[in-house]
């Protein structure tokens, strides 16, 4: 099977260029010819506004671009993860014009929500799920700017109008049941959504003596960092290791007992999971699948999240982590103190979590979802 993948790669590095790189190489460990059209959105510093704005609509060069990379290589599927803004959603048009089927993963909601996380004022908001997303516009959703919050609502609304995301995609994949019924509430077609998760591989570290709670993530608002931040306060017994850097970063200066870690690599990350008591996701926005979920639980380690959203399903309260209030910063603080004073509980939490992790996202696994996926994308492509 040859394939295509198709990636425009953030600024700054995130899960979701980990997620791509990762898909790729298993790919190419199970033999098949892979073949990469990447753009990095740093190129968007060099463009004027009308052309970033124009290129997010339908990229003219890279039309030009995958239709010689189409001709030259032929693959049998094509498989996008992100289009904005340089590659652009005519990657479907030029593909279905080839009969090529499209499988596209749905790592966020902007297919629903130009801001692409279904966030505003820090809660949740789904007036546009299903909808035609105007209010983006006067609400200044996406990077608190009319003109960009306009280009986006308009992007999604011609496409939605032009049949791209009901006719032009194979495949959607998403990250789980939760976002799966939310893709199709905004108006994706059922039969086309498919469930695949992340995954992780790598031996986990060998265990040292558990000192510290972590957090592992952008230092960001949609993060939960200030509800960490207050809940560390209230428990002023436990110790949280915080790796990672973002806007928010101040906010952490004001507990004690939070060390501020800075930016780890993978293996440097992978080590603090094999030293800590649990990882905690205080997410305020529907996570999609926080990759450092499943990297914890290939660790042994639990997980202590929100009630919101995927992560109530990706976390079974009691049994491979604990689960309190999203935004409620005494929930969270009960929770850590009561891991602090149980930690044979936790301990069995740990191996529950590494148990679901081997019944469910190993690489193994993942390449047998993966490629079944394609083949039936591949066949129903035949049928036209």
């Amino acid at each position: 099977m040859r394939i295509l993948i198709a990636h425009n790669a953030y600024k700054h590095k995130g899960g979701e260029d980990s997620v791509v790189e990762t898909e790729i190489e298993l790919l190419r460990q199970n033999g098949h010819e892979v073949d990469v059209f990447l753009k990095h959105n740093d190129k968007t510093d060099n463009m004027s506004r009308l052309s970033l704005a124009a290129n997010t609509f339908w990229s003219t060069r890279s039309v030009k671009e995958i239709r010689r990379l189409i001709s030259a290589k032929r693959p049998d599927v094509i498989h996008v993860h992100n289009t904005l803004p340089i590659i652009s959603p005519a990657i479907y048009w030029i593909a279905d014009k080839e009969n090529i089927p499209i499988v596209q993963t749905l790592h966020n909601f902007r297919l629903m929500c130009p801001q692409a996380m279904f966030l505003r004022n820090n809660q949740i908001c789904e007036d546009c799920l299903g909808k035609t997303p105007w209010r983006a516009i006067p609400r200044r959703c996406y990077r608190n700017s009319v003109a960009q919050s306009t280009v986006l609502a308009g992007m999604v609304t011609a496409h939605r109008i032009m049949g791209t995301w009901r006719n032009k995609v194979t495949r959607y994949i998403a990250l789980n049941e939760f976002c799966k019924k939310l893709f199709i509430a905004g108006g994706l077609p059922p039969e086309r959504v498919v469930v695949k998760p992340n995954f992780v591989d790598f031996a986990p570290p060998p265990h040292a003596a558990r000192s510290s709670f972590l957090f592992v993530g952008r230092l960001s608002i949609e993060k939960g960092i200030d509800t960490l931040a207050k809940a560390a306060l209230i428990a002023k017994t436990c110790s949280i290791s915080v790796a990672g850097t973002g806007p928010e970063a101040n906010v952490l200066r004001l507990s004690p007992n939070i060390s501020a870690l800075g930016a780890l690599s993978g293996t440097q990350v992978r080590e603090r999971m094999a030293s800590s008591k649990a990882l905690i996701l205080p997410s305020i926005w529907y996570e999609n699948f926080p990759r450092t979920l499943v990297e914890a639980f290939a660790c042994g380690l639990p997980v202590i999240a929100s009630r919101l959203g995927a992560l109530t399903e990706l976390v079974e309260d009691g049994v491979t982590g604990l689960l309190f209030e999203p935004g409620n910063a005494e929930d969270l603080a009960r929770k850590l103190r009561w891991a602090e004073e149980h930690s044979a509980e936790l301990s069995v939490m740990g191996n529950n979590a590494r148990a679901h992790y081997e019944a469910n996202f190993t690489a193994d696994i993942n390449y047998q979802q993966l490629i079944s996926i394609y083949s039936e994308a591949i066949a129903e492509a035949a049928e036209k």
